[in-house]
Formats: C-alpha cells, sequence, structure tokens
C-alpha cells in the first residue's frame, strides 16, 4: 500500500513531470498554510523554471496539464506559479475507508532494512540516576521504537559507566569508611556518600590518593576481592537502575557496560600505534586529523602517559564490537550536544580505520528549571530522576481522585502513574532536541493544552464515544472498508490528518525527530477534539455521517495508540 497524503501526490506530481517536460524533480509537497489555497501546494514549477530558463507559469501550465489526479482534485496556478491542489472530500473519504483495515495504517516496512545499534541512557554504576539521565533514556528509547517501526533491525545498547578510575575511590572508601547500617538500609545512597568521601580525601591527602589507585590496579590485575567488590557495586547499581526503567517502561536489548571491552583495549591501543593512527603526544598516545579543518588542531587522546585508557579509548573498542561483531550498518549515540566534538572525532578515527557504517549523533540540549537554569533542588542538588516521577504522580493524585472517588487503590496508582510518565515522555519528545527547554509541571499536566495527558484524554474520548454508540445500538463499529463521508469541514481536516501519518513516520525515521510525530498526534487530537465539540456523532441525524464518524472515531483511536506506542507513552482506560 502506498504511503500518506504527500507520497501519493508528490508520484503524480513526478509522472506529470516527466510526461511534459521528459525528468523529473522533487515536488516538495507542503501542506498549504492557507485553506483558500487549497490543501497542499509545490513550488516545483518555480524551481524547474530556473533550470529551464522558462517562464515559471508556462512551466506550472505544462506540468498541470499532464496532471492526471483521478478525481482526487482541482489542480490551480497561483502567484508565480506555485502549484495548488485542492483535494475532493469524496477520494479522501473512500482512501480513508481502504485505509482502515491496514494493519499498519497504510505504513510499509522500508524495503532496505538496516541493522542499527542505538546507544542511550548509560548511567554511571554507585551513583542514581538523575533528571540529566532523562532526555537521553526517553529519547533514545523512542528512536529504538521508531526505526523498528519502519521494519528496521534495532538493538538498544545501555553502555554503562562502570570502569575506571572511580572504583578505586569506591573500593578505598568501602574497606575504610562504609557505614554498615546505612549500606544495608540504601546501598546506593552510600555508594554515592563513600564516592563524595572519597574525592574530597583524595584532594587534600596524596597518600589517600596513592591508596586509592593501589585498589584500581589490584582491580585491573584481577584481584579476587576487588573484583568481588567491584561486581557486587556493578549488580546493586543495576537493581537501582532497572528500577527505573521499569516505572519508564523501557528496555534494553544490551546492557554491556564500559567493562565488557576492558580487555580489548590494550590490544586496540596497539593496532591503532602499528598502524600509525595513533602517535606519541609527549608521552601520551593520540589520534591525529591533519587533513580536517574542523578537528586538525584536535588530537584525540586513547593513551595517558601513565599508560591508562581513556572514555575515547573503550568508545572506539565499542564501535569496533559493534561493527564487527554485531554487524552494525549503522550506530546512533544519544548523547546531549556538548559532547559533539568528542563524536566528531570518535567518527573520524573509525573512518581512519576504514570503517563505512553510518555513525550519528543525536545530540539534544538541556533541560531547564522554571527561572531558565540548569535542572536543579532548591539548594542546588541534582534531582533524582525518581522523585522526578513521584512528584508527578503526586501532582497528578488529587485530580484523579476528584474524577473518580471511588476507584480502587491500586488502579488509582496505575493511572496517575501513566499520566505522570506520559506527561514527562511527551514533555521531553515534543521539544526539538537542539533546543533547550524548561521543565513545568503546571504546563505538561494541563489536559487542554499540548501535553501528553491531552493526547491521553482524546483516546480515552474517542473511546467512550465508541462505547456509547455500541450501549445505544447493541453492535460494535467495525473497520468495514468502504467510502467515508466526510461533510464538514471538521470532518475533512480530521481526515487530512489522519491520512497524514504515514508521512510523518517516514519523515520522522529519516530525520530522527520525534517532535515532528508528536506535533503530528496533536493535530489529530485536536482535529478529532474540533469535530467531537462541533457535530454530532453518535447523534447524527444522517446515517451516513454517523457510520462514517464513528468509523473516524476507529481510526483516531487506532492512531494514536499507535503513535503513542512509539513514543513509548502510557495509556489509560479513564481520565
Amino acid at each position: 500500500m502506498n504511503g500518506g497524503l504527500k507520497v501519493q501526490l508528490a508520484n503524480m506530481l513526478k509522472a506529470a513531470m516527466a510526461a511534459s517536460l521528459g525528468f523529473e524533480e522533487d515536488p516538495a509537497i507542503m501542506e498549504a498554510s492557507d485553506v483558500r489555497f487549497g490543501d497542499y501546494q509545490s513550488n516545483v514549477a518555480i524551481r524547474l523554471a530556473r533550470k529551464l530558463n522558462q517562464n515559471p507559469r508556462d512551466v506550472a501550465c505544462q506540468v498541470v496539464k499532464r496532471l492526471e489526479l483521478n478525481g482526487i482534485g482541482l489542480p490551480e496556478i497561483a502567484g508565480p506559479g506555485f502549484i495548488n491542489l485542492r483535494l475532493n472530500p469524496g477520494w479522501l473519504g473512500g482512501l480513508i475507508g481502504s485505509r482502515i483495515n491496514h494493519p499498519r495504517l497504510g505504513i510499509e516496512p522500508t524495503p532496505n532494512p538496516q541493522k542499527i545499534i542505538v546507544d542511550f541512557s548509560s548511567p554511571n554504576v554507585a551513583k542514581r540516576m538523575h533528571a540529566g539521565h532523562l532526555r537521553s533514556t526517553i529519547i533514545g528509547d523512542a528512536l529504538v521504537r521508531i526505526l523498528r517501526f519502519a521494519g528496521h533491525e534495532v538493538l538498544g545498547d545501555n553502555h554503562v559507566g562502570d570502569y575506571g578510575t572511580q572504583f578505586g575511590l569506591l573500593i578505598y572508601g568501602f574497606k575504610c569508611f562504609l557505614d554498615t547500617e546505612g549500606f544495608t538500609r540504601d546501598a546506593v545512597a552510600e555508594l554515592e556518600r563513600l564516592y563524595q568521601v572519597m574525592t574530597e580525601l583524595c584532594k587534600g591527602d596524596s597518600n589517600v590518593e596513592a591508596a586509592c589507585k593501589a585498589e584500581l590496579v589490584k582491580l585491573q590485575s584481577g584481584d579476587p576481592d576487588n573484583a568481588s567488590l567491584w561486581e557486587n557495586i556493578v549488580l546493586i547499581s543495576r537493581a537501582e537502575a532497572a528500577k527505573i526503567y521499569r516505572r519508564l517502561g523501557v528496555e534494553f536489548e544490551l546492557w554491556r557496560g564500559e567493562s565488557y571491552y576492558a580487555q580489548s583495549l590494550a590490544p586496540l591501543v596497539g593496532e591503532l600505534a602499528s598502524r600509525g593512527l595513533a602517535k606519541n603526544s609527549e608521552g601520551a598516545l593520540a589520534v591525529f586529523f591533519p587533513k580536517s579543518e574542523d578537528l586538525s588542531g584536535q588530537p584525540f587522546l586513547i593513551q595517558k602517559s601513565d599508560g591508562g585508557y581513556l572514555y575515547s579509548t573503550t568508545d572506539i573498542a565499542t564501535l569496533k564490537s559493534r561493527v564487527e561483531e554485531l554487524k552494525a550498518d549503522r550506530i546512533i549515540y544519544v548523547v546531549d550536544s556538548r559532547q559533539a566534538l568528542h563524536f566528531k572525532q570518535l567518527f573520524a578515527t573509525a573512518r581512519l580505520m576504514g570503517y563505512q557504517t553510518e555513525l550519528e549523533h543525536v545530540g539534544f540540549g538541556m533541560m531547564l528549571g522554571s527561572d531558565g537554569r540548569p535542572f536543579r533542588t532548591r539548594d542546588g542538588g541534582t534531582i533524582r530522576l525518581e522523585a522526578l516521577i513521584d512528584e508527578g504522580e503526586a501532582r497528578i493524585k488529587p485530580l484523579v481522585q476528584r474524577k473518580w472517588p471511588d476507584m480502587p487503590a491500586e488502579e488509582m496508582h496505575e493511572t496517575c502513574a501513566r499520566i505522570a510518565v506520559g506527561a514527562i515522555k511527551y514533555a521531553d519528545l515534543s521539544h526539538n532536541l537542539e533546543t533547550d527547554y524548561k521543565f513545568d509541571w503546571d504546563k505538561f499536566l494541563n489536559p487542554d493544552g499540548n501535553t501528553g495527558p491531552y493526547l491521553q484524554y482524546t483516546l480515552v474520548r474517542a473511546g467512550s464515544v465508541l462505547r456509547t454508540s455500541a450501549e445505544k445500538t447493541g453492535t460494535h463499529v467495525t473497520s468495514e472498508e468502504g467510502a467515508i463521508c466526510l461533510e464538514t469541514a471538521e470532518d475533512v481536516q480530521l481526515g487530512k490528518a489522519l491520512l497524514g501519518f504515514p508521512d510523518v513516520i517516514e519523515e520522522v525515521a529519516a530525520a530522527l525527530r520525534p517532535h515532528l510525530l508528536c506535533e503530528h498526534l496533536y493535530r489529530i487530537a485536536r482535529a478529532y477534539n474540533l469535530l467531537y465539540s462541533k457535530r454530532p456523532i453518535i447523534w447524527a441525524e444522517n446515517e451516513e455521517v454517523c457510520r462514517s464518524r464513528l468509523t473516524l472515531s476507529l481510526f483516531v483511536r487506532r492512531t494514536l495508540r499507535t503513535g503513542l506506542d512509539i513514543l513509548n507513552i502510557p495509556q489509560t482506560e479513564r481520565m
């Protein structure tokens, strides 16, 4: 089945260009900003005119004459040569009818599937996940689902920080300063305390610093006691992180920390040095990029002068494993924009090594407080991710209690959790990745704005309409194939929004921009609620119109469910 409206219209314009001018150009179909000029438009004739050295309107006339719309609507030429397309509501209704039973809403999987690894979340061991981990976790999870829905084989990899100098501090602190009761009560909190204590001690005492380094050397040399202690710390940290992931509904196919690649670091550095890719730099080893304008003065340090390895070394080893062992065609790193230089250097190193795998850094801006500063607690501390979710649930609970005072306690808790997590996720995903945004509970929990709760509520409303209809008629609405009657402007607006869903999915999968999907789901929800408020659905006097609007309600529910599933935003039965 073909794609969305834009794809169909573009194909028709391409055929008309080929027939009238002998070659094709990307029509760049856009929705008209003003319905007075039709539904869709293209400036392709203006662009072609420059190449052909002809008058744009003349070019537009040639294309329009060969345009076979097959009942879709009437083309118009406007201004200097815009081709406007006004769609026939009858054709739109027929297309909706043909799509209603398609299991993927008219979206076919990509004909060129890739094996893709998405590197996201990646918290550090022995620390609680905080608000700073939220964006990578939510964005990365959404990208995994978007690409998987598009038809690719996708592996989500949680590349946790479980290897490095911090473990020398933690092991020494564990042996010398452990609060046993505190560790029993809250192990991760005690590990955080130990790390802070040891960091301060190392600043003022070189003997303590040397002792910590000695513990790290013992760990890296295979000392069984230190290895056992390290393994325990990793397991405790993973269990703590897993609780947060369960609340967010996030899963990983791979959970390979930096330690997974520890044994491959020395051979990797040796390989880079032997191939002349890594060279001495003041006693250390670094990769240089003399042929790159951006990186010529930015060496990529891979081994310190004392022989120690760095985050960069581990990342090269990880990339090597993903390409050679996992056979990845494409690797996507979801890490904040401040790490842009690191990934430019990493990708340039991969090219020097001969890898042709597609590599992409999906950077993102910061989550800010209402004051426009980095999101912090009142005393300046980092906000724990668990506490953030708890606050969302606490804020929504009084509203749910007022609406459903007799709701069972377990359902109440589940409903509040779904609304809170939905609000947090949608707030993050609905913003352009590259921009910072302010975290505002009042805005994000608003059931009437561009929010997660608004979409959840619209989905509940569509379901309520269908249930009420079933109670009234004694039969359930089914998605029988057939023309849909789009009688009013509100019907047409909703129909166009629903039929545009495949175009948006294709665009989101190509651009890796979840906010585009959020915008479109919001558009569908607004169009449905406008129809609901202005026109009768169940009680429409015309039987054909009633059936059509109930079928549109079914289509809305399926489309919103699909979109929210792709974004991994929870759905609720009651709002």
